[in-house]
């Protein structure tokens, strides 16, 4: 499977997401050598109550449990939004071996973008990292859903809480 196929799998996850009412970010655990998807998650924290419930912490907690570890070394995770600083921290204890994502977060994103958790000195585990797969068709969906969440607010007096 392409790095593309992959992250439309991801996509579809974000989707759904979305109509959860959640923030529209998924992601999934891929094992290249056997060519199976280990794992599939998308945002969760407003169903379950918890500020930890992001798509890639979710995807790790269910990966370990498949692999029967917490050392994921050799796996690659698809996400369709760059990880925030919690995310490349447990990415980086988990030792995963390659992270592919689709879209830049300027704003709290912390691989690439903000303090590019990887590249500092006190980071145990870095791994391979590919962003902007599918980079257009991935901020799009972030960008619809959060439209659509300032129209409902705008309409009914910013009563929505999100």
């Amino acid at each position: 499977m392409t790095d593309k196929t992959l992250m439309r799998l991801a996509l579809d996850e974000a989707e759904k997401a979305a109509q959860a009412g959640e923030v529209p970010i998924g992601a999934l655990i891929y094992d290249p050598s056997s060519k199976t998807i280990i794992a599939r998650a998308k945002n969760a924290p407003i169903k379950l109550n918890d500020p930890s419930a992001h798509a890639e912490i979710l995807a790790l907690r269910a990966a370990g449990q498949v692999v029967g570890n917490y050392r994921l070394t050799d796996l690659w995770i698809y996400v369709t939004l760059e990880p925030c600083v919690m995310c490349a921290g447990a990415l980086s204890h988990a030792r995963i071996g390659r992270v592919i994502y689709g879209a830049s977060d300027p704003k709290g994103g912390a691989v690439e973008s903000g303090p590019r958790f990887f590249a500092q000195p006190t980071c145990h585990w870095a791994p391979e990292v590919t962003g902007g797969v599918l980079e257009a068709e991935t901020g799009q969906v972030l960008k619809d859903f959060f439209r659509q969440r300032r129209k409902v607010r705008t309409s009914d007096g910013g009563k929505d809480e999100v």
